[in-house]
């Protein structure tokens, strides 16, 4: 492959369709140039292609995102991981200036105040860190799969990401949460104890919670806001530049009163 473009992406979407996880990896080296950038929550499944990739001695340059604001268990797990297969995740932490903005204009856990708010603290901490790990990346490799939430239903084993000039891969994004576990727990891979206490998705401490039984996997994920608005920024196509911190109220909605529950 030396065209990055949507046809590239249908056509390595289509090959990837009946190979195990290791054989999508190899075949995404082989028929991708250039930096292939994998980004790790550190969540399961992002664990369980961190494994995939060390044991490949994958080119595939494993990276975070460390929002200053993660669980002391997330970061427990980072140096499990380093430790268990000798490798260095190299971190992407927000910029200074940017942060200590948004803490003096809105306070600390000023994210809960509206929406807006919300999405200018993912802004800096998520997603201009990403644009900065993913510049010159031919390839973006992510652990969504698509049983994770309804805005994720449809999402494909490969795809070309038109915004950043590169294409985005989903390995995982056919299998069920049952398959991630059972790889994990067969390989003995290292895996943040916060799931076995209700979290199946696992994000910046404030910012998430344990799930209700018959809850789905990213209910626990900013419950304080409507179902339909529950994402970061990293994975809807938004740039850094639309949720800056004091762009809040007039590109996005009005605060919204607080209630207890938000203050948990």
């Amino acid at each position: 492959m030396t065209r990055l473009n949507a046809q590239a992406a249908d056509d390595l979407a289509a090959a990837m369709k009946g190979l195990d996880l290791s054989r999508r990896i190899a075949l995404a080296e082989a028929e991708i140039p250039g930096r292939l950038v994998f980004t790790t929550s550190l969540g399961i499944e992002d664990q369980a292609l961190t494994h995939a990739l060390a044991m490949a001695k994958s080119r595939v340059e494993i990276v975070t995102l460390d929002t200053g604001r993660l669980y002391p268990e997330t970061y427990d797990v980072w140096g499990e991981t380093e430790s268990a297969y000798g490798i260095r995740i190299q971190a992407y932490a927000p910029e200074r200036e940017a942060e200590e903005r948004f803490v003096r204009e809105e306070g600390i856990n000023g994210f809960r105040h509206s929406l807006a708010a919300r999405q200018a603290c993912c802004g800096f901490r998520k997603v201009e860190p990403l644009a900065r790990a993913l510049s010159g990346a031919g390839a973006w490799i992510t652990g969504l799969r698509a049983g994770q939430s309804a805005d994720r239903a449809e999402t494909p084993l490969a795809a070309f990401d038109e915004a950043r000039g590169l294409i985005k891969l989903n390995p995982l994004a056919d299998w069920t949460r049952a398959d991630v576990d059972a790889f994990v727990r067969d390989n003995y891979v290292p895996y943040n104890v916060l799931h076995d206490r209700g979290f199946p998705s696992i994000g910046c401490a404030p910012c998430t919670r344990a799930v209700r039984v018959g809850e789905p996997e990213r209910a626990g994920r900013w419950w304080w806001e409507q179902e339909s608005k529950k994402e970061c920024g990293l994975h809807v196509g938004g740039s850094a530049a639309a949720v800056q911190p004091g762009l809040e109220a007039a590109a996005f909605e009005t605060r919204q009163t607080r209630t207890p529950e938000m203050a948990r």
